[in-house]
C-alpha cells in the first residue's frame, strides 16, 4: 500500500527508492513530530541496511520539495510533519517533548486584526505555545505572579482559550 507521503513524492515526480519509500511510510505513519533520529530508529527497524545519512538526505529532499514541514521546538534538533493540509498550530509539552497540534478561529482572527491595524494583510504564520500540564503548572511557574499565588496558597486558572480544539496527527 502507498503511504500518504510516498503519494505526494510521486505526484511531485521524485524517484522512489525502496529506502525512500520506507521513510515514507514511516513518516506518514507518524503522529508526533519525530526527529531525523527518530525516523531513522523506526525505518531500520523495517530495513535494516537505512542509514542515518540516508535519512538526512531524504529527509531534506522532502522537505524542499514541499512534502515535509520542519519545525523548531527550541529543542535543539529540527522535528518534522507531512506539509499540512490544513493550518494549525502547536502546543508543546516542555517536559515530556509531545507536540499538540490545535486550530483556534479566534486566534487566527486575532491574528488577522493585529496585522490589519499595523497596515499588513497576513499571508501565514506559525504559532507555537509552550507549557506544561495543568496539574504540574504550578510547579513550573516562577513568574513573580505565581510566586505570589503559591505564597498566598492560591492554584493558577488556565483554560484553554474558547473554541481550542485538538487536532489528530499530520
Amino acid at each position: 500500500m502507498t503511504s500518504h507521503i510516498e503519494r505526494l513524492c510521486l505526484e511531485k515526480g521524485l524517484k522512489m527508492t525502496e529506502q525512500r519509500r520506507v521513510i515514507a511510510r514511516v513518516l506518514s505513519e507518524s503522529d508526533d513530530h519525530p526527529d531525523v533520529e527518530q525516523v531513522y530508529q523506526r525505518a531500520s527497524r523495517i530495513d535494516p541496511r537505512i542509514s542515518i545519512a540516508t535519512v538526512y538526505r531524504t529527509v531534506k529532499l522532502f522537505e524542499e520539495a514541499d512534502i515535509l514541514e520542519r519545525h523548531d521546538f527550541g529543542e535543539g534538533r529540527a522535528r518534522y510533519e507531512g506539509a499540512p493540509k490544513e493550518h494549525h498550530d502547536h502546543l508543546i509539552d516542555v517536559r515530556s517533548g509531545k507536540v499538540i497540534e490545535f486550530r483556534n478561529d479566534e486566534i487566527e482572527r486575532l491574528q488577522r486584526e493585529v496585522a490589519a491595524a499595523l497596515g499588513y494583510r497576513l499571508v501565514g504564520h506559525r504559532l507555537e505555545l509552550y507549557g506544561v500540564p495543568i496539574d504540574e503548572a504550578d510547579e513550573a511557574d516562577e513568574t513573580p505572579e505565581a510566586t505570589h499565588r503559591k505564597q498566598a496558597g492560591q492554584k493558577a486558572e488556565a483554560r484553554p482559550p474558547a473554541g481550542a480544539k485538538r487536532s489528530g496527527g499530520p
